[in-house]
């Protein structure tokens, strides 16, 4: 299983050469875990960026894969591993997703770098 985090999705739906290396990467529909906060920072974005009709599509895929709701127990996991790791309420939830579905985080968001079960694929250095 595979948490794809908005970043990644990001790069991906902007068309970048980040995103189209990225997708080699991306799972099938069936071992593709999206937790319904992923679902609502790429609306957030898409909306952000004029690409509503994208949005839907996105939101449509994404259905199709593994959609993870945030329950208590995620939440408790997610309150320790923010206070542990010093991430945000909303990356706590992502990460703790993925460690909830013993499924690994693919990622660009650099704080993420060397956690257990973290794929990280760094931004190229703007010149």
């Amino acid at each position: 299983m595979r948490l794809v985090d908005s970043s990644a999705w990001i790069e991906y739906l902007s068309g970048s050469a980040l995103g189209l290396a990225l997708k080699t990467q991306f799972p099938g529909q069936d071992d593709w875990i999206v937790p319904t906060l992923v679902q609502m920072e790429l609306t957030k974005w898409l909306v952000r960026e004029n690409l509503g009709d994208t949005a839907n599509e996105v939101i449509s895929f994404s259905g199709h894969c593994v959609v993870v709701p945030l329950d208590t127990a995620t939440a408790l996991l997610a309150a320790d591993i923010g206070a542990q790791y010093r991430l945000s309420t909303a990356d706590s939830i992502i990460y703790a997703t993925a460690l909830a579905y013993d499924a690994d985080l693919l990622t660009c968001d650099r704080h993420f770098e060397g956690l257990p079960g973290v794929v990280y694929v760094a931004k190229p250095i703007a010149p």
